[in-house]
């Protein structure tokens, strides 16, 4: 229905990043880097580089290398890194990290930082950065085994073992911040730099 011309990639093999641009009427296809992030985020970490811009890096890396293979297109790459006291979060591995780290972030708040950015041909043409903060409430040992039960694998698509567009909802007693932006994409700045480029409708 928003479709209005011209052709996004997006760089990301993300499912919540996916969905999003889908419900907004987006066309798009994807096309994930081949970024190994967890490298690059310990390489940026170790030079002592902040969280947000660190996702800033990963984000403009990621759409970068894919733009490579798209000549003339609007690659869209995104990063989030969760930051808790510190230290960062990303996604765990298997079920033993995921129930680590949210025995870590229960009781406490954590900020979860979002980029996203556009390139063209290797050129970084646009990004914005947003940063939510959210109160995790201090849940019983018998609701983690339930929720996790519940929730399966899916806990492992997302730093913190959470997604708060289902079942993780029920970790939380307060949100501050963009919901998409929590969701891995700020996507109404991102729409509206769309629109000035003729890609959804004004």
């Amino acid at each position: 229905m928003s479709q209005a011309g011209g052709e996004v990639v997006l760089a990301s093999a993300s499912r919540a990043r996916a969905a999003l641009l889908r419900g907004a009427g987006v066309g798009f296809t994807i096309d994930p880097a081949a970024v190994d992030e967890a490298a690059v985020r310990a390489a940026l970490r170790s030079d002592g580089v902040e969280a947000a811009a660190a996702a800033a890096a990963l984000a403009e890396l990621k759409a970068t290398q894919v733009s490579q293979r798209h000549r003339d297109v609007l690659v869209v790459g995104a990063d989030q890194i969760l930051e808790c006291d510190g230290a960062w979060f990303d996604k765990p591995v298997d079920m033993d990290q995921a129930r680590a780290d949210l025995r870590a972030l229960r009781g406490r708040a954590h900020l979860q930082h979002s980029v996203v950015c556009v390139v063209r041909d290797g050129a970084v043409l646009w990004h914005h950065r947003e940063r939510a903060r959210l109160a995790m409430r201090d849940f019983s040992e018998r609701f983690l085994d339930a929720h996790l039960a519940a929730a399966g694998d899916s806990v492992l698509d997302s730093a913190g073992a959470y997604q708060l567009e289902g079942l993780g909802a029920q970790l939380f007693t307060e949100i501050e911040g963009d919901y998409f932006a929590i969701l891995g994409l700020p996507l109404l700045p991102l729409l509206d730099f769309l629109r000035q480029h003729g890609v959804v409708m004004e």
